[in-house]
């Protein structure tokens, strides 16, 4: 999040529940986490959750890749 989100604020200071995109993290900035996310953790966000919502928080993004690996199971 640090390298990729471009938070306006400093990321240990938000809560896992904490919105990205009131921390500054621009619609750009949220494609550029994904992307990040998907060679890091080797999986590949599927249409239907490429929205908002799920990159809204680290809390969100979190249950997105325990679901992503529930998937590939």
């Amino acid at each position: 999040m640090r390298e990729h989100g471009r938070l306006a604020v400093d990321v240990d200071a938000l809560t896992d529940d904490a919105s990205l995109y009131e921390a500054g993290m621009t619609s750009h900035a949220s494609v550029n986490v994904m992307l990040a996310l998907e060679d890091a953790f080797d999986v590949e966000f599927p249409d239907e959750m490429l929205k908002r919502s799920v990159f809204e928080t680290v809390a969100n993004i979190s249950g997105a890749l325990r679901a992503l690996d529930v998937e590939a199971a």
